[in-house]
């Protein structure tokens, strides 16, 4: 029996030009791929644009770019409007943790897209069933969760529900590795298999700095040397996000139960604006 060579579709589109709605853009467009990338907030687009150039660059001069980075540059198309994605095949929906704002852009897309489109989720938590379950087609709707940052993580979470067969499943894994990443499969359940161990493990790390059992550095240090994660739980959650990981924490919470319930420190560095690295303040100072 041959194997079927997956290709990822020529026309892609994002929805969402935050951090990951860019870095995702990237991806694609390193891979080949022409992007619609759609933001409502056109006071964004500079901003967006220059990121996006920078970061082909920088991928261009680690040679995992093979072309020009102003020809991959020049395939990304921003836009203020879903309209602009009535030809893409396949795109992906980056906007926040909100379930409500998620289903309101799907809805969206499925106005504009053709029943043959494949869309996907890039939500970290949240139930792609019940989000498949709003869509007029939720066979054709699935989770891709990428990691934070885009450009250097090497792993994308396959998220499949009851509705989706294996041929869509099989079609996702060669679109993963067409990005040069590695897929996982998981089915739905809240926080997938990444975000529930990671926030399990973030989260007892924070109740151990919240009860002095040691510094920050020391508890990263103990998961970095002593069991060889590449970054510590604190640091790693500075890097991802304060007030995602405690969106997810209260999400995980209501799903699972009270092992997921956020520490008082964490609640209190979200509500101060400690962010993380975004904000320049979590559990790390980022002068940058």
């Amino acid at each position: 029996m041959t194997t079927q060579i997956v290709k990822l579709p020529h026309r892609t589109g994002v929805v969402g030009a935050g951090r990951m709605g860019s870095g995702i853009a990237h991806a694609l467009l390193v891979a080949g791929s022409a992007v619609v990338l759609v933001e409502e907030n056109e006071s964004l687009f500079d901003g967006v644009r220059e990121q996006l150039m920078k970061a082909l660059q920088q991928s261009s001069d680690r040679g995992t770019l093979s072309e020009d980075p102003r020809e991959a540059f020049e395939r990304l198309t921003l836009a203020t409007s879903t309209q602009t994605l009535s030809d893409v095949e396949l795109v992906i929906e980056a906007v926040p943790e909100v379930f409500e704002l998620k289903e309101r852009v799907f809805a969206s897309i499925e106005r504009e897209v053709s029943p043959s489109t494949i869309i996907a989720t890039n939500t970290s938590s949240l139930s792609v069933l019940k989000i498949a379950t709003s869509s007029n087609y939720p066979e054709r709707v699935i989770g891709l969760h990428f990691f934070n940052p885009v450009p250097s993580s090497q792993l994308i979470e396959i998220v499949r529900t009851e509705h989706n067969d294996s041929i869509l499943i099989e079609q996702a894994r060669g679109w993963v590795k067409c990005l040069n990443k590695t897929p996982i499969v998981v089915f739905d359940s809240p926080g997938f298999a990444s975000s529930r161990l990671g926030i399990a493990l973030g989260l007892e790390a924070i109740r151990m700095l919240e009860e002095g059992v040691a510094s920050a550095e020391d508890i990263d240090t103990a998961m970095t040397l002593g069991y060889k994660h590449p970054m510590g739980p604190l640091r790693l959650t500075d890097l991802v996000g304060l007030d995602v990981r405690l969106e997810i924490s209260k999400y995980l919470l209501q799903t699972l139960g009270p092992r997921f319930e956020p520490p008082e420190l964490l609640i209190q560095k979200v509500s101060r604006g400690e962010f993380g690295r975004k904000s320049g303040q979590g559990f790390y100072v980022w002068p940058d």
